[in-house]
């Protein structure tokens, strides 16, 4: 079997619509096995996520997080996926890392706010200014190609330069007024407080929460939860390993009942009505690795 080298530059063939699709057949399958592996030299990490779905493959996401790299002018995260058959378990391809997290953590995010949110919103409001900032400029302007995007950034010159990569986007200084004037607000930060008041919210609006992946972050308080209908893009990634579902719901600020739905259950990932909010947690996952990853190499094959 040839081993394929999936190279970053192949996201110029890729379409986000295609991999939300991708993304949502992949759910239809049998329910993935999903493991993690970390290793540590602090300040170092190896992490290593694996996935199995019966019908589409095996994939490895390994990763290494050198934070020190950053002084030396190279990037912190470096890795790659390994992709493997399904039918006979041979390496099938070898993916750029960075390449499968983007698709992945902005389709993820994408699926869920083309079922969630208002067709007709406006302005979306973006938290955050880093990579993952841009691979979500990229993926909601897609889907919403009439929508004006703001930014909103801790820091003024990582939104700024933002702004100047792109059209449409504009700088709100003010969190609270980016959030109050936001149809769809999407917050891809590392905050262990919450950012996103729930007092802020108005009626019809769709949170969509990536940036908290440990049991002490979070990005939004109790009453933007208590406010909105919770949805998740799996149940086992998040609801008791995330701090953004895990804290609220051992303090009894919401019960497990008032998450909907996982992706596992996506007929159920509908907007009941105009007024009231939607909130989405991305929770990642290897499963989605694998998803995506297949994705891409079927898209790399066909070129």
């Amino acid at each position: 079997m040839t081993i394929e080298i999936v190279p970053i530059a192949a996201g110029d063939l890729l379409d986000w619509h295609d991999l939300t699709d991708a993304i949502a057949a992949g759910h239809d399958l049998p329910k993935a096995e999903v493991g993690d592996t970390f290793l540590y030299r602090d300040p170092d990490t190896l992490l290593s996520r694996s996935a199995w779905i019966d019908g589409m493959g095996l994939a490895v996401k390994t990763a290494t997080i050198f934070p020190g790299n950053t002084q030396l002018g190279k990037r912190m995260v470096n890795g790659v996926v390994s992709l493997f058959s399904n039918k006979i378990g041979e390496l099938e391809a070898l993916i750029d890392f960075h390449l499968v997290t983007k698709w992945k953590t902005a389709g993820d995010s994408l699926l869920a706010a083309k079922r969630l949110a208002r067709p007709d919103a406006k302005t979306i409001l973006i938290i955050g200014a880093g990579t993952v900032g841009r691979s979500l400029r990229e993926a909601y302007g897609a889907a919403f190609p009439d929508a004006n995007f703001t930014i909103w950034n801790r820091t003024p010159e990582g939104a700024k330069a933002l702004v100047r990569s792109y059209d449409k986007v504009s700088y709100i200084p003010d969190l609270e007024t980016a959030v109050m004037d936001a149809d769809i607000i999407t917050s891809a930060t590392m905050s262990t407080e919450p950012l996103i008041k729930g007092a802020w919210l108005k009626p019809g609006q769709h949170i969509d929460l990536i940036g908290a992946y440990r049991a002490d972050m979070r990005e939004a308080d109790d009453e933007a939860l208590q406010k909105s209908r919770v949805f998740v893009d799996s149940f086992a990634t998040t609801i008791d390993h995330i701090g953004e579902l895990k804290t609220p719901l051992q303090s009894g600020a919401i019960a497990r009942a008032d998450v909907v739905a996982d992706y596992y259950d996506l007929s159920n990932f509908q907007r009941q009505s105009n007024d009231e909010i939607t909130l989405f947690k991305n929770g990642g996952g290897a499963h989605l690795d694998l998803m995506v990853s297949r994705y891409i190499l079927d898209v790399w094959r066909n070129r």
